[in-house]
């Protein structure tokens, strides 16, 4: 079930607020951890007892921890990290070795396994934080605004809020107008210019001129932004009429002055787990100089593989290792005094890698490199028709997606949040996404196929 899908905004979503609303306090996670399920099924009812199982799993398992051993405890934690990394590495690569299967990727399953092996991890390190209540356990894990793509929480996050939050008018009225922001950014941002990278690949990447090759990338960019970052902001907007508080997840990513800065701000609780579960543990910069970079190097492989099973996502991982290498012994200091410098250089380099990232097979990433780089005659527009046919038809949604990239949006939103104008301009936007999904659908979001 989409978020920005008339099913959810005017079925599941008023009925789940007004049973939520309408229960008392103290069962308010039973209808939470029901109404989750509930979700997770009818958008996947194939792998619905997989998320069940492995909630079940992980709270027998951490009970038993519970006033055990080390030996034990370990030997607990190591069964049901081997369960959570074997699934997930199952699902995303057994169609590489046989493809006869046809095994389709459980939806959220990269999103929910990380959530329980950190919950796994941290109750084994500090077990003040485990929960006896299977329902407000189930809660957290299954919550449907994070459930199939985060923002990735940690229960020690959310503990509090699962315990005590306040539910009212004014968190349902924030919510919703956050909600509201997330669906324009969807449904007016993204998928429009995602129609042009469509174009694109219905041509054949072969066929396309030198600048096409740039406003494809570009528009894939900012397509890709605005896609999960407006996802992202629907799901706190509903956490937030929920009574969460969830973690956000993107901060103006494409004003990074840096490719490291770059990654500070760009799906932030996937890269803040990257580092508490995989880098800290692994030795982080503690060791010495070479083991730093072995251990980047490793975390790096591992979000490309956590991205996909195609080759061109462990080269994207790879390609963001090698610059931020260059970064760290080479262009720091340079890059902390020439801003400007650097966020052309952040952007340039960002772009180039999305369109590592979403051409899948390496010889396509060599093609389409050619056509950005290659100063020959025969790479250059031949038809400039096409390209300012492009513009025409895009060029106002470019203009949107770059203004809606720096702080612009957030400064009137926080500047002018209560006023009434907002909220009109807030409840024209909504109308104007409900005509696009009557009209022209809506596409899936990105990050359901990771």
């Amino acid at each position: 079930m989409l978020f920005s899908s008339e099913n959810f905004i005017f079925l599941f979503l008023p009925i789940f607020l007004l049973i939520y609303f309408l229960t008392p306090a103290r069962f308010r996670n039973l209808v939470l951890f029901l109404g989750s399920l509930w979700f997770y099924f009818t958008g996947e009812k194939r792998w619905f007892f997989l998320l069940l199982f492995s909630l079940v799993l992980h709270y027998a398992l951490t009970t038993l921890m519970q006033g055990r051993r080390d030996s034990v405890r370990r030997g607990l934690l190591a069964g049901m990290l081997v369960y959570d990394f074997a699934s997930l590495f199952f699902f995303k690569y057994v169609g590489l070795v046989f493809p006869e299967w046809k095994i389709t990727l459980p939806l959220g399953i990269s999103f929910y396994t990380f959530q329980m092996a950190a919950y796994a991890i941290d109750i084994y390190r500090r077990p003040q934080e485990y929960t006896r209540s299977f329902v407000n356990l189930g809660a957290f894990m299954t919550m449907f605004p994070k459930l199939i793509s985060g923002p990735i929480a940690s229960f020690g996050e959310m503990r509090r809020q699962l315990k005590r939050r306040r539910v009212n008018l004014e968190g349902l009225e924030e919510g919703l107008k956050v909600f509201v922001l997330g669906l324009a950014y969807k449904m007016l941002i993204a998928d429009i210019l995602g129609n042009l990278w469509h174009e694109i690949q219905v041509v054949g990447i072969e066929s396309i001129s030198m600048p096409m090759a740039w406003l494809g990338a570009i528009a894939f960019s900012l397509q890709l932004y605005f896609d999960f970052n407006g996802y992202s902001l629907m799901a706190i907007g509903v956490g937030r009429m929920l009574g969460f508080n969830l973690p956000r997840n993107f901060r103006q990513p494409y004003l990074a002055t840096s490719v490291t800065d770059f990654w500070r701000r760009w799906h932030m609780t996937l890269s803040g787990w990257f580092r508490d579960y995989v880098y800290i543990p692994l030795g982080g910069n503690r060791k010495g100089t070479a083991r730093m970079v072995l251990n980047l190097l490793v975390v790096w492989i591992f979000t490309g593989m956590w991205h996909g099973s195609t080759g061109n996502f462990l080269l994207w991982g790879v390609y963001y290792f090698v610059f931020l290498m260059i970064e760290k012994f080479l262009l720091s200091r340079f890059l902390e005094k020439h801003t400007g410098l650097g966020r052309i250089y952040t952007l340039l380099i960002v772009v180039v890698g999305w369109a590592i990232f979403h051409v899948e097979s390496l010889g396509g990433i060599g093609i389409y490199l050619k056509k950005m780089f290659a100063p020959g005659m025969e790479y250059l527009n031949s038809n400039p028709a096409v390209t300012l046919d492009a513009l025409k038809r895009y060029g106002l949604f470019f203009l949107l997606g770059v203004l809606c990239s720096t702080c612009f949006i957030e400064n009137i939103y926080r500047k002018h949040n209560k006023r009434l104008w907002l909220k009109l301009v807030l409840l024209a936007l909504f109308w104007v996404c409900v005509y696009r999904m009557a009209t022209a659908g809506s596409n899936p979001f990105q990050y359901f196929g990771f």
